[in-house]
């Protein structure tokens, strides 16, 4: 990435304050109060006009386009009741509707709760009660899911059906077929996604106003919504633009979800530079390179573990037939980096951030792979703290805080929980829950994880709801859940359960038990039962040393056991 080393040295751990960069576009390079989406996407359709910005499925966007689509679809979003402040739920993949309705929930003053689609009853029985969405946008393909999540505890009114698994957008009896497989729901309004007729003005919207609530998951409760401000999203956009060192010539594809923060960056880097968007509709190894050939990529994203992933393809010449210069690759090792480089020709740069903060810490674009995290961008502090929040001197590990010059650059806080708002953000930091080291020539090493999280597959999971899922079934006694090391470049999640008296756990009948209540990449791998587990004097679960246990002998393996079952495909 394009971050300049800065020459700062401070001693005692004193913040640490980028230098000032040569690179366009900035954050502060629009007033604070021009950074809303509906500014956004109405002053870039007045300066690019008919220039192609967006390319999703078989759908093409202008600029001028994107706003129009805004436009329409606020009027139908108020048409349908919703107004400044209220919530929509979105469980789409990547196609125009997703775009379509997250812009303009954003025009009108609306707030966005993107759900993860491989969320289950339970998982989205849960967004929607914490958000209080009133109006659900769900796929055709997805609605199933609804039969096992009690809708009455959320408040919900009307949902909206989009496509169907043929891919059609409003068949006249797609509000019929899905209320056929789900059955009645009482008080809730269930029709197809609705014709995009009219415009609508936007709101007066503020920067500081909420754009999103993204779910991220909880280390000792459950996932807590992320309320993301209208500024937060450009400023997102405009470092991680500046530090790619993107330009209006660029093609920026993606293969990550809508639903992720990622994608929606990358929808703000090209909204922001003037280039191109192509949203791919999910990552596949073995079609990642023509992918890219055809949408004429020049910048890729790409997060830990789809980089071994596409290293275990066979070599061939898709691999160097491409325009792609540059990839963002956060979480990949430096040995992946280079190997990566070394048969594509595509440099990773590394980099860290959160749904809480933004692009705060970044590799340089000609910087050799060295396992770091990168340096501090401008206009971000950061520190490592002890226990205390007492700063700690260059070398020694703490937990990183981190800290914006501009308002609304970060969060505003977790949706109705003002507790973890308060403990997250203590003392004026915000504590990323994440153990590094600042070197004294200013970069950061990434350590480990203080909270209990795992990240799998690029998603973050939440052990508590793992172990809460294990505990429901009528043979666990106890469970926990815990990280271990992965043949790629992120964690395996491990379970450790202990029967009832008089029951007895079969492994591979407790993952299929968890199938239907838990997204696949949630779903333990390894699972050993255990007599007891180690405890403290007060009877906490001493999961360090389960993590140090690790994968034994008499563990389950649901890869091993997978690979052992015969192929239904076969014969």
């Amino acid at each position: 990435m394009d971050g300049a080393p800065t020459n700062d040295k401070p001693t005692g751990g004193a913040p640490v304050h980028a230098a000032p960069m040569r690179a366009t576009p900035s954050a502060a390079a629009w007033p604070l109060a021009e950074r809303t989406v509906p500014t956004l996407l109405r002053r870039q359709a007045e300066r690019y006009g008919e220039r192609p910005f967006v390319s999703i499925g078989t759908t093409r966007w202008s600029y001028a386009n994107a706003s129009a689509a805004a436009a329409r679809t606020g009027a139908a979003l108020r048409r349908a009741g919703i107004g400044r402040g209220d919530r929509v739920a979105l469980m789409s993949a990547n196609r125009v509707e997703c775009l379509e309705v997250f812009l303009g929930c954003g025009w009108i003053g609306a707030i966005s709760v993107p759900i993860n689609i491989a969320s289950m009853g339970p998982q989205i029985e849960y967004f929607l009660a914490d958000s209080g969405a009133r109006l659900l946008v769900i796929e055709a393909g997805l609605v199933e899911r609804l039969a096992n999540a009690d809708l009455a505890r959320s408040g919900i009114e009307t949902i909206w059906i989009v496509g169907d698994e043929a891919g059609s957008r409003e068949p006249a009896d797609l509000a019929a077929a899905a209320t056929a497989r789900i059955g009645p729901l009482p008080n809730i309004r269930v029709v197809s996604f609705p014709p995009l007729a009219g415009t609508t003005e936007p709101a007066d919207v503020q920067p500081g106003d909420a754009l999103a609530i993204l779910y991220t998951s909880g280390t000792t409760g459950p996932a807590k919504g992320v309320t993301c401000p209208h500024a937060q999203f450009h400023a997102w956009g405009a470092n991680t633009a500046r530090i790619l060192g993107v330009v209006a010539t660029d093609v920026l594809c993606t293969t990550l979800p809508l639903f992720h923060i990622n994608a929606l960056n990358t929808f703000a880097q090209a909204a922001l530079s003037g280039s191109r968007v192509v949203f791919e509709a999910r990552f596949s190894a073995s079609r990642f390179w023509p992918a890219m050939q055809a949408a004429e990529a020049t910048v890729v994203y790409l997060l830990g573990a789809m980089v071994p992933i596409l290293l275990a393809q066979p070599a061939g010449a898709a691999e160097r037939a491409h325009r792609v210069r540059l990839g963002l690759g956060p979480g990949v090792p430096a040995a992946a980096g280079a190997a990566f480089f070394e048969r594509t020709g595509v440099a990773l740069l590394e980099g860290y951030g959160s749904t809480e903060t933004n692009f705060v810490i970044a590799t340089a674009v000609d910087a050799p792979p060295r396992g770091t995290m990168g340096r501090l961008q401008p206009g971000f502090d950061a520190r490592v703290v002890d226990e205390q929040d007492a700063a700690l001197p260059d070398g020694s590990a703490g937990e990183l805080v981190l800290r914006a010059d501009e308002p609304y650059a970060f969060a505003s806080g977790y949706f109705n929980r003002h507790e973890d708002t308060v403990r997250a953000w203590r003392n004026l930091w915000f504590h990323t829950g994440d153990r590094v080291v600042r070197e004294a020539d200013g970069t950061f090493r990434f350590i480990d994880r203080i909270k209990d999280a795992i990240r799998r597959r690029g998603e973050n999971i939440s052990s508590y709801e793992v172990e809460q899922v294990l505990l429901g079934h009528p043979a666990v006694a106890t469970a926990a859940v815990f990280p271990v090391r992965s043949e790629l470049a992120e964690d395996e999640v491990m379970a450790a359960v202990v029967a009832r008296a008089g029951s007895v756990i079969d492994p591979a009948e407790l993952a299929h038990y968890c199938t239907s209540r838990l997204p696949h990449f949630a779903i333990p791998r390894y699972i050993d039962v255990a007599l007891d587990l180690p405890r403290t004097e007060n009877g906490k679960v001493q999961k360090y040393k389960l993590r140090e246990r690790g994968v034994g002998p008499a563990t389950w393996d649901r890869g091993a056991d997978a690979r052992r079952a015969p192929d239904p495909k076969a014969g």
